[in-house]
């Protein structure tokens, strides 16, 4: 990582069109970084509160130790969100966790987490579509989110249904157990709790990272375009890049400058964004993996796998 970020720099510092955004990056406002990493934590604070509506069972130490394993992970491995699930699920197999409730339990936070970012998404382009949020009108950067949101959530709510098609024993298994998740994330939303608030802070304050460092800069987005330049950034997660260094840096700063962001200002405000949203939840994550290898060996077994009650402790878990 220490390698692929002294590329970046050199990279800045060698192209000459490029030089401008180191200059843009040292004029910075250190208070505004500041707040951008105050944020930051308050995003990650955010994901812990919404971890422990789905891992209740798990003692509260331990998985608060568990849910910043899973974001320092997210952060450094390849596909974002889903390398930190995978991670979390491993240690949860290896502290005795049934296969089966690691999958709803998983599914269910990740699907209520995405469930989030597309309401944002739909909610964001509909504003722009009708003209009440200032910023581009037309239909292929405020409608066709709309409908990539609409279409994504049909598919979601389907897939439950589905169930029922799978013809093999195994993949109906795990289909009926990622159905479980689908469901027990609809509940949530359909009942709200105060942990809810978890799940839309994890989103609204790393967000706002984003905007802190443009304000940096002197440019502060209007919130439609800022939330979809953001969200749609992001699909380059998809690429399989560790720490997606490079790959999210262009999508995010490529998506800005589509829904108005200044090009210079967009990179530079981008990468300070990256360096807080990756070194914030990855020193975080080691600590918390650090402590997790720490607990006694017979605190490890996760009260939902028959191991001793909550107050007892917590062992390898996710």
């Amino acid at each position: 990582m220490a390698l692929l970020v002294a590329l970046v720099v050199a990279l800045l510092a060698a192209v000459p069109g490029l030089r401008s955004v180191l200059d843009d990056i040292g004029e910075m406002s250190p208070w505004w970084i500041a707040g951008g990493v105050a944020l930051e934590l308050a995003s990650c604070v955010s994901f812990v509160v919404i971890f422990r509506h789905f891992f209740d069972r798990v003692p509260v130490l331990a998985a608060h130790q568990l849910a910043w394993t899973e974001m320092g992970s997210g952060a450094l491995l390849p596909g974002g969100g889903i390398g930190g699930l995978a991670l979390g699920g491993w240690l949860l197999h290896l502290a005795g966790m049934p296969s089966r409730r690691i999958v709803e339990r998983s599914s269910a936070l990740f699907f209520l987490t995405s469930g989030i970012n597309v309401l944002a998404l739909g909610g964001a382009g509909a504003l722009l579509l009708v003209g009440i949020a200032p910023g581009p009108h037309d239909l292929l950067r405020a409608g066709l989110p709309v409908l990539v949101a609409a279409a994504v959530a049909g598919v979601v709510v389907a897939l439950p249904r589905l169930r029922r098609l799978a013809w093999h024993a195994r993949g109906a298994t795990l289909l009926g157990d990622l159905s479980s998740g689908i469901v027990e994330a609809e509940r949530t939303l359909l009942r709200p709790r105060w942990r809810l608030l978890g799940a839309v802070g994890y989103l609204g304050f790393d967000i706002a990272v984003l905007w802190a460092t443009l304000s940096a800069l002197g440019w502060s987005p209007p919130l439609a375009p800022l939330v979809l330049g953001y969200l749609v950034g992001y699909l380059a997660n998809l690429i399989p890049v560790p720490g997606n260094v490079g790959s999210l840096d262009a999508g995010l700063a490529g998506a800005l400058v589509l829904y108005g962001a200044p090009a210079t200002k967009a990179t530079a405000a981008v990468l300070v964004y990256h360096a807080i949203a990756f070194w914030v939840p990855g020193l975080g994550g080691l600590l918390g993996y650090a402590l997790l290898q720490r607990r006694p060996a017979r605190a490890r077994r996760p009260a939902e796998a028959g191991g001793p009650p909550p107050h007892v402790g917590y062992a390898t878990k996710q």
